[in-house]
């Protein structure tokens, strides 16, 4: 017999289940149809399976769903339609870093965390923001140029 695993998932209250020692990332993928996170390595090095965990960045497949009893989780569909979402990735496709499309939404969940706690962060705070986070197709640089443009177009809204 479990206990019952209580968070909050993009907004909504949950109850989850089942194995406390399951996998979050299966969770969310498998029992919630919440696909945007992805498995890249299974080791928690790779950043696409990112999401935000009581407003930290967090990788999603080396975290037991047990452990997060009482937390609050935002994942990149959580996020997709709000302003905040909306100018992230807006400016990622304006500035020609998404190709794949595999990394982006841990990269978007990265930069998401990064503008909310520094609305105005320098290159080297970005790249430190989204150190954890592997692009094999595009590469850095575009990516730091889109987070750079992402804070000057939503100024107004990270400054909230």
């Amino acid at each position: 017999m479990y206990n019952d695993v209580r968070f909050k998932l993009n907004g909504k209250d949950m109850i989850y289940t089942g194995d406390p020692l399951r996998r979050l990332l299966d969770v969310l993928r498998e029992d919630y149809s919440l696909t945007g996170s992805k498995e890249g390595c299974g080791e928690g090095e790779c950043g696409a399976c990112s999401i935000v965990k009581d407003g930290e960045l967090v990788t999603s497949c080396i975290i037991p769903v047990g452990a997060v009893n009482g937390c609050e989780l935002l994942t990149i569909e959580g996020i997709r339609d709000t302003e905040k979402g909306k100018c992230i990735i807006d400016a990622y496709a304006e500035g020609g870093a998404v190709q794949c499309g595999f990394c982006i939404p841990g990269m978007v969940m990265a930069t998401y965390c990064l503008l909310n706690k520094n609305p105005n962060p320098s290159e080297e705070e970005i790249r430190v923001g989204i150190s954890g986070n592997i692009c094999r197709c595009t590469g850095y640089d575009l990516i730091v140029e889109c987070i750079r443009l992402a804070a000057e177009k939503g100024a107004s809204i990270w400054n909230k």
